[in-house]
């Protein structure tokens, strides 16, 4: 734990959540019931890998905007021997797709990314190839203590029997309101009587329900090489898309390598290429080691001009270098090595902003993703985020399945010739970051968020947070947020006009916008009290649960009442 770690908030900021305290588990996830499901597998006698895929599982029902079966995303899990897993769960492009699927609408910014029609957007033609539930399924059989039938159970009855519309959740239906109207079944499901869902309104989700049940009983194979699948599979191909049955049975979620590094004394394990998240967070935080981070303080012009310029320095290698490790050279060892930080630290003034080689254009990586943060009391961590891309993907529900589809095939170029073009069977470039972090070998926190290409420079800030600002961790992650890949630098409402004032005079073009990323989750061990932490943010609708107590202590002894026989 940082030496300076507090219970309270002394920030200068006010939190708006209050932290979950328990000694056998937490589930902090971006919504109350998906939390609720996770911490009812430690109830059951789960562990936090199980309480993980439950949360998950409910999430879809809950938060069906952000993640789904048919979805993607990274797993970062330490078992409690200490042994790290990294399993990438994400989309890949199906066999037919080739450089030319899509017609660019435009060479230049801001339009780069669109394909005429946003067929790569919105539609069938959007649709990748889904890990998740391939991928949660094999972390439960591999690592859970629970079976599948039991931790698929709170989400089956909540899409049975309803619950309760989030203003986050109705907010977001109307924001999407024209493209899911193009779509009769989404529209049926969200936009009833064709209106967006309102907060408060009770959403029954009864196809959803009989597809988990279906997964119950037989598994992921009911979708990759099932009913359910040719059901999805017909579909697409009906309305014009290229996903095939084939490519359903051909995926395989992959254990990539672990990466380690190290800051001020901690140790950090991410996930490698094509997650680009966790190799910029290890390359920043080594560009942070040599400033003296505490001193400059949180949110003065100083420390934040010194965040952007690390940020910068990353999208400049993100841009040159990551890719799909199959057909890309990715030199890992040499971005987040010490060595490299001290070089590129040079380049950094204090005086003035600077442009840092290469070039940044822009990224159609959606901040519309969730992340699930657990722990346990043996020691098990699990850090998963998860995404159907961008907000409830391509916006296409399936009839009879209640499932809506990805639209992951927008993370790649649409201009033929790229280092990022479409190609068959090709995964997509991720800025997912879930991260565990131990000192000593000995657990000690675990957290992420969603947020696209936002998400590591987010990591990042709450980690500097954590270890040097010494800030708790529910003031962690709600703290105010800034961001740059190299043209704007964004900046959350709370930080103040006068620190804007300082950060223009010294070149950096600001601009207040209403959220940095999105809902930052995560956990914490205080080892001296033998109890974990869980903390959720602002930003969406994250509700940590944690639970204590235990089973009945041995040798009690029960005794009739005086005078009863």
């Amino acid at each position: 734990m940082p030496a300076n770690w507090r219970d309270t908030a002394a920030a200068p900021f006010q939190v708006q959540k209050q932290p979950a305290t328990g000694s056998r588990g937490v589930v902090a996830a971006n919504h109350p019931i998906g939390s609720a499901a996770g911490a009812q597998m430690f109830a059951l006698g789960g562990n936090a890998i199980d309480a993980a895929v439950a949360a998950l599982f409910a999430l879809n029902v809950v938060e069906p905007q952000m993640v789904g079966l048919f979805g993607a995303g990274w797993i970062n899990v330490r078992l409690a021997d200490g042994t790290p897993v990294i399993l990438d769960t994400y989309a890949s492009a199906p066999a037919a797709a080739t450089p030319d699927l899509y017609s660019p609408v435009s060479d230049a910014w801001p339009d780069y990314m669109r394909a005429v029609d946003d067929a790569n957007r919105t539609g069938p033609l959007a649709v990748g190839v889904p890990g998740a539930l391939k991928a949660w399924c094999e972390a439960l059989r591999r690592w859970g203590d629970l079976d599948l039938n039991t931790v698929i159970q709170p989400a089956i009855q909540v899409a049975e029997n309803g619950f309760r519309v989030s203003r986050y959740l109705a907010e977001s239906v109307a924001q999407n309101e024209r493209h899911l109207n193009r779509f009769p079944e989404t529209a049926r499901i969200f936009l009833p009587g064709g209106r967006p869902l309102s907060a408060g309104t009770r959403l029954v989700q009864s196809d959803l329900a009989a597809s988990l049940r279906d997964i119950a009983e037989g598994g992921a194979d009911v979708l990759y090489d099932g009913p359910l699948g040719k059901r999805i599979v017909d579909h697409v191909q009906e309305t014009g898309g290229i996903l095939t049955m084939e490519d359903l049975g051909a995926y395989r979620a992959v254990r990539r390598r672990a990466i380690r590094g190290t800051y001020r004394g901690y140790e950090l394990v991410v996930p490698s290429p094509p997650c680009s998240g966790g190799v910029h967070i290890l390359q920043i935080l080594n560009l942070l080691e040599g400033f003296g981070i505490a001193d400059l303080g949180f949110g003065t012009a100083d420390g934040i001009h010194v965040l952007a310029e690390c940020f910068k320095i990353a999208f400049a290698d993100r841009t040159q270098y990551m890719g799909d490790p199959e057909h890309v050279d990715v030199p890992v060892e040499w971005l987040t090595s010490k060595t490299y930080g001290a070089q590129r630290r040079a380049d950094i003034s204090f005086a003035k902003a600077a442009r840092m080689d290469a070039g940044t254009p822009p990224s159609a990586e959606s901040a519309c993703t969730t992340h699930v943060t657990t722990a346990d009391a043996a020691g098990n961590i699990a850090s998963m985020t998860q995404t159907i891309n961008e907000g409830f993907g391509c916006k296409v529900v399936v009839p009879g399945t209640g499932l809506l589809l990805n639209n992951n095939m927008a993370l790649f170029d649409p201009h033929p010739g790229m280092a990022n073009s479409v190609g068959p069977n090709r995964r997509m470039l991720s800025s997912n970051a879930p991260t565990i972090v131990t000192r000593g070998g000995e657990p000690c926190f675990a957290l992420g968020t969603p947020g696209g290409v936002r998400i590591f420079p987010a990591v990042v800030q709450a980690l500097v947070n954590l270890i040097d600002h010494g800030m708790a961790l529910q003031e962690a992650v709600e703290a105010p947020r800034v961001w740059t890949q190299g043209q704007e630098l964004e900046v959350e409402p709370a930080i103040p006009a006068t620190v804007r004032t300082l950060l223009t005079a010294r070149g950096h073009a600001v601009r207040e916008v209403n959220t940095v990323a999105g809902g930052m989750n995560g956990i914490i061990y205080d080892q001296h009290s033998g109890t974990i932490l869980g903390a959720a943010c602002w930003r969406a609708d994250g509700s940590p649960v944690a639970v204590a107590g235990g089973p009945a202590r041995r040798g009690i002894r029960f005794r009739p009442a005086a005078g009863r026989t």
